[in-house]
């Protein structure tokens, strides 16, 4: 298997991962197809990243304009970290691969708006500096169905995994029968 053939067939780790949550914004999510189910399971992905002590990191496009990330899926937690960014490709933004690098996490999990804009180039750009990024569909969104769908194929043919919240929840349990997993399992049932 070549190298990136293992990178992209990797198992998501707790211990190797750090969820960016890209633009999930008190004036952007309104307009977002379904957004009630995309904000519910990106909630689900913070909560199990609190559990198991993984980083999150919110990316806020121009928040004093589009606001804050929504009150459903912020934490408190000491994993937390608020990103500001103008380019809509977070690791084009200054100091933002520096936050990812310092993190010392391989593995990206990727969710949020705009499916097809913003978490589409973050994730590639994720990719272009080497991390295992995975961006999980139920957990992200766009105004449109089609853009939607546009950007996953895209996504999926550039190197980056698709998933669900629950793979990504169950990966990152690894197995049954413990504390962390009677929390996670609560999250999803």
């Amino acid at each position: 298997m070549t190298e990136e053939g293992e990178r992209r067939a990797a198992t998501l780790q707790a211990a190797s991962s750090v969820l960016v949550v890209v633009d999930l914004q008190d004036r952007l999510v309104p307009a977002i197809e379904d957004h009630e189910a995309v904000v519910a399971r990106a909630g689900i992905l913070v909560k199990a990243a609190e559990i198991l002590a993984i980083p999150v990191v919110f990316t806020e496009h121009f928040p004093e304009k589009i606001g804050p990330t929504v009150a459903a899926v912020t934490t408190q937690g000491p994993g937390r970290q608020v990103f500001r960014k103008e380019h809509f490709n977070a690791c084009d933004e200054p100091g933002f691969t520096t936050l990812m690098a310092d993190l010392g996490r391989p593995q990206a999990i990727v969710c949020g708006t705009e499916a097809h804009v913003c978490v589409l180039q973050t994730a590639l750009g994720l990719v272009g500096l080497g991390y295992q990024t995975a961006v999980v569909e139920d957990a992200s969104g766009s105004r449109k169905a089609p853009d939607r769908e546009a950007g996953f194929r895209r996504l999926a043919v550039s190197g980056v995994t698709p998933v669900t919240s629950e793979m990504v929840v169950f990966e990152w349990a690894a197995r049954g029968g413990t504390d962390d997993f009677r929390a996670l399992h609560a999250l999803i049932k």
